[in-house]
């Protein structure tokens, strides 16, 4: 536990420190979907709900996510327009494929963090809020990062409202998936992604 940590600060501090540097932060970008992805594999190896359930409920978020996003590219619905940057990867019809990943791995740690809560819907709701607010943290960063741009460089209000829908809809099938929720590495990662964006805020021009 204690070696997942650290593996924890040191991933989020070099990247944070990196990104926030202009001689370094080209380098970095780079890497940013090598960071996602090694942070779906800290989350995966620090889970204990190993059974049928849990690919399901890992699927469903990735697709349900990937899905949202093909939607809001192609038709401007759900969150407004927008095309993504070069800077998350490979894409797969113009959106990244490690979006899904994205929003596997942000309802699977804001979800265990509220999984004591023994209301589904009460537990879904604080979940999706937790998410479109890490959200309104993300944008303007992803925006000053190439992630992704907005028409008119504004964002929508109706992003957030799309964000609280979908992340609803993936928090409830995480919610009623019978699969052991606690992760000891959970809050650590999450508070990690928090700080690394907030932080970041502060340190690039957005």
């Amino acid at each position: 536990m204690l070696i997942g940590k650290i593996v924890v600060v040191a991933l989020y501090l070099v990247g944070v420190v990196g990104l926030s540097l202009p001689e370094y932060r080209e380098l970095f970008l780079s890497l940013t979907p090598a960071q996602l992805l090694a942070t779906l594999f800290l989350v995966l190896f620090y889970h204990k709900g190993w059974n049928d359930a849990f690919p399901i409920y890992a699927a469903a978020a990735f697709w349900l996510g990937f899905g949202s996003e093909l939607v809001g590219i192609h038709t401007g619905y759900l969150y407004g327009d927008y095309v993504y940057g070069q800077t998350l990867g490979p894409k797969l019809w113009e959106v990244p494929i490690v979006i899904g990943v994205n929003w596997f791995v942000l309802s699977y740690l804001t979800g265990t963090v509220f999984h004591k809560i023994p209301n589904d819907y009460y537990a879904a709701f604080l979940g999706a809020l937790a998410m479109t607010s890490l959200d309104y943290i993300i944008e303007p960063v992803a925006v000053a990062l190439d992630f992704w741009v907005w028409k008119f460089d504004i964002i929508p209000p109706g992003n957030y409202a799309g964000w609280f829908g979908v992340s609803f809809l993936i928090h409830l099938i995480y919610r009623k998936a019978n699969f052991e929720k606690s992760n000891p590495l959970a809050v650590w990662l999450l508070m990690a992604m928090i700080l690394f964006f907030t932080i970041l805020n502060f340190t690039l021009e957005v």
